[in-house]
């Protein structure tokens, strides 16, 4: 064989091997496409679930009790005596 038979056979395996590939990847999409088509025709989706009603954010002049008050000072001050 010659160099230019082998490059024109070299040539055509690389053809039919990217022509069997395009064709498979064709046909997936295809077949895919179908499939999505069957699922969406036979078994159509679920209507969401209604949401809840969301709770209401406690606002800034919320009261808090005293205790928590106390409580909260009482950190600040611990934490303000140990970095000093």
């Amino acid at each position: 064989m010659t160099s230019s038979e082998l490059i024109m056979e070299g040539f055509e395996l690389m053809l039919l091997g990217m022509g069997s590939v395009f064709v498979f990847l064709i046909l997936l999409v295809a077949v895919t496409t179908g499939m999505s088509s069957f699922l969406s025709r036979f078994f159509p989706e679920a209507l969401p679930a209604p949401k809840a009603p969301k709770r209401a954010k406690p606002t800034a002049g919320a009261a808090v009790d005293q205790e928590t008050i106390a409580v909260i000072g009482a950190a600040i001050q611990q934490h303000r005596s140990r970095r000093g």
